[in-house]
């Protein structure tokens, strides 16, 4: 609607295979669609048609690597979900019967959550990964610096400081470490295969961080999260050595925002030892087990 062209992917299941829903999915900041293309395979042995999409600023969709972690001019927070929500529609003009579930992680995770205040009604399920509940005094204070940062930078270049705010602490519960993303898995092939990717891992802008920052305290008023329909199923899934969902107190806050909003079938489900990248780590065959049972007991 900016005139942004958005690149997606679509996996369906084999030709001639029963068709049985659908899952969208919304990846996380600094890395791609693509990463998902496993865990979409899955789904589709099992009769479900996955799109997905290289969120503004990020791979196919950003392009060239020098644009990568800039989204927009402004509310660049807001026009990456209002993306999401342009796929859904090419979704519903395709299939406008079948049951649709959202699955986003970490970034996509807050933009599904964003998402769901608006457009949840549209949906048979919302699948929350690598999230986190509400930061606010951290958030306020976030803020005031990312701003500065877009004054005394400008909104397209990319802020360290901010970087180090965000993801400076994330890798001290993980000494000795071998990478600074040790945080992300317990597979050293799968971190090294993030590292190596020149789209993933990319120190972001600082109008990124200041129109995320707004669009998390947008997602963090009560107003806001009273919009969530109480019928709307939802799976929170979490490893509890995440520093995204502060090792497990952040998305224990995330169920009970939801729950003491009247959110009727909510799940939480923590996984020990697990890190932040839930499909790429050494337990991801019992995550998407576990994601796969729940579609299918809410496929209806």
């Amino acid at each position: 609607m900016d005139g942004t062209t958005v690149y997606g992917y679509l996996i369906s299941p084999e030709e001639g295979k029963e068709l049985k829903g659908i899952v969208q999915l919304a990846h996380g900041m600094a890395e791609t669609a693509e990463r998902y293309e496993r865990f979409a395979r899955s789904l589709a042995a099992e009769g479900y048609l996955v799109y997905a999409h290289d969120h503004r600023g990020h791979g196919k969709t950003a392009g060239d690597l020098e644009n990568v972690g800039y989204l927009a001019d402004k509310e660049g927070f807001e026009w990456l979900v209002r993306d999401m929500h342009n796929l859904t529609d090419i979704i519903r003009e395709e299939h406008p019967a079948l049951p649709l579930f959202l699955l986003g992680h970490s970034m996509g995770s807050f933009a599904a959550q964003r998402y769901a205040m608006e457009h949840g009604k549209e949906l048979t399920g919302l699948i929350l990964s690598g999230s986190n509940g509400n930061q606010g005094i951290m958030l306020k204070a976030g803020n005031i610096i990312a701003a500065r940062e877009v004054k005394k930078l400008g909104r397209k270049a990319r802020s360290e400081k901010m970087n180090q705010l965000l993801f400076g602490s994330f890798n001290k519960r993980f000494h000795p470490s071998r990478t600074e993303f040790d945080w992300l898995s317990r597979d050293d092939e799968e971190v090294d295969k993030y590292i190596r990717d020149p789209y993933c891992g990319a120190v972001f802008t600082s109008g990124f961080y200041h129109d995320f920052i707004n669009g998390l305290m947008v997602i963090e008023k009560k107003s806001n999260r009273r919009k969530v329909p109480k019928d709307l199923p939802i799976l929170i899934l979490s490893g509890d050595r995440d520093p995204v969902g502060k090792f497990g107190k952040g998305v224990r806050n995330l169920y009970e925002i939801y729950k003491n909003t009247g959110v009727k079938d909510i799940t939480l489900k923590l996984y020990p030892e697990a890190r932040h990248e839930l499909l790429n780590e050494i337990n991801r065959e019992e995550v998407t087990n576990d994601i796969i049972t729940w579609v299918k007991q809410h496929t209806v």
